[in-house]
């Protein structure tokens, strides 16, 4: 049976982002959540053996996804068939003690999304870097600055970018923060309130949960959830995803129409072809690229928004196929993004001869605000 491919994932994200919410790497991640857990549950007293862990440890890497998708089809139930296939291989049935579905699904998607921001963080820190070098590259190209697209006074070539920059560093904090904060759900159970890994562990169960967190790297887990965490932060996530996008796209407008004005370019290869009919031509693909992903972004933090305030009592799964494809691929689209929008960075290139006849052009229209201010200093009305 052939598959159809996440287009966004085969290509424009990179292989690091991909990696993360990679089907097989998602189940590895999940066994050894597992594996985590049962440590744990053997430290406090529960009835694990060393040869127990040692069992699931050994195929922990063994990953069926078509073993898995056949438990699935009998099962209806996507977790109880990784539960069975993980206890197959292993030859023992001691994993998910205590929990619930979402006490692993959770958490694993929770880790995914951590994994996911920081290393976009990092891609916001390299696309600053380079926008840091245009800054100062074209500190003092003088151009046409315009309002409504209209030629209004004289601004630099570097100013731009740097309007670029300082949202997109405006962004960069508020990324930041929310990584640190972001909360681990913790193993809550079917309605959120614990008690069965309470049942199981007794006055154990509270540091078994601080421990869950500190080894996944996070510093807080949910006090008081249902089954599922709110769906208010995964908007908050995907729109904090959005206000990155939000200066590299400005930023490619721009470029398309200076490119279009015959200003700038976004560079050319050898080799590389603007049209398969008029060789002449320099189109500013990759800025539109960055604009057409940002209404990707647009879409899916509205649908993110349409799950946030919408859980029934403790919670139920009509969230689960929208956030299937939200998620991931909301991730891969700002990776894309950014990436594209570095290569604009380190390709970009001006025709500083056209900058100048423009400038020249327009210059008497562009020092009417001067002349004004300076008749009103000589006493003018």
């Amino acid at each position: 049976m052939s598959i159809t491919p996440n287009v966004l994932a085969t290509r424009y994200a990179t292989a690091e982002m991909v990696a993360i919410f990679d089907p097989i790497n998602k189940i590895i991640a999940e066994r050894k959540f597992w594996i985590t857990i049962l440590k744990l549950q053997k430290k406090a007293g529960l009835p694990i053996t060393n040869s127990d862990i040692a069992s699931y440890e050994k195929v922990i890497e063994k990953v069926d996804l078509a073993s898995i998708d056949k438990r699935e089809m009998k099962t209806r139930h996507d977790v109880k068939a990784r539960i069975e296939e993980f206890n197959a291989l292993a030859g023992v049935e001691k994993i998910h003690i205590g929990m619930t579905s979402r006490d692993l699904t959770e958490n694993i998607e929770l880790i995914q999304i951590k994994a996911a921001l920081e290393l976009i963080e990092y891609r916001v820190l390299q696309t600053l870097f380079l926008l840091n070098e245009k800054i100062s590259k074209y500190e003092k190209t003088y151009m046409v600055g315009r309002s409504h697209n209209v030629a209004a006074q004289v601004t630099t070539l570097g100013k731009r970018f740097a309007s670029c920059a300082e949202e997109l560093l405006f962004a960069h904090t508020a990324l930041n923060e929310l990584i640190a904060r972001l909360p681990l759900r913790g193993i809550k159970g079917p309605v959120g309130t614990s008690q069965d890994g309470l049942a199981a562990m007794g006055k154990d169960f509270e540091k078994f949960e601080k421990s869950i967190a500190d080894q996944f790297g996070f510093e807080n887990t949910w006090n008081s959830v249902g089954q599922i965490y709110p769906r208010s932060v995964d908007f908050e996530v995907v729109s904090k995803l959005l206000q990155i996008a939000s200066a590299p796209s400005s930023m490619a407008t721009t470029i398309r129409l200076m490119a279009g004005a015959g200003l700038v370019s976004e560079g050319f290869k050898a080799g590389q072809v603007g049209s398969s009919a008029m060789p002449h031509k320099m189109n500013s693909r990759s800025s539109e690229r960055i604009n057409g992903m940002m209404v990707l972004l647009r879409g899916y933090t509205t649908m993110a928004a349409d799950l946030a305030g919408d859980q029934w009592n403790e919670g139920d799964v009509s969230c689960s196929v929208v956030r299937r494809v939200v998620i991931a691929d909301s991730f891969f689209v700002i990776d894309g993004l950014l990436h594209t929008f570095m290569t604009i960075l380190n390709e970009f290139g001006i025709f500083e001869d056209e900058i100048n006849k423009e400038l020249k052009e327009q210059l008497p229209f562009l020092a009417t605000t001067q002349i004004l201010m300076a008749c009103v200093k000589a006493g003018m009305g």
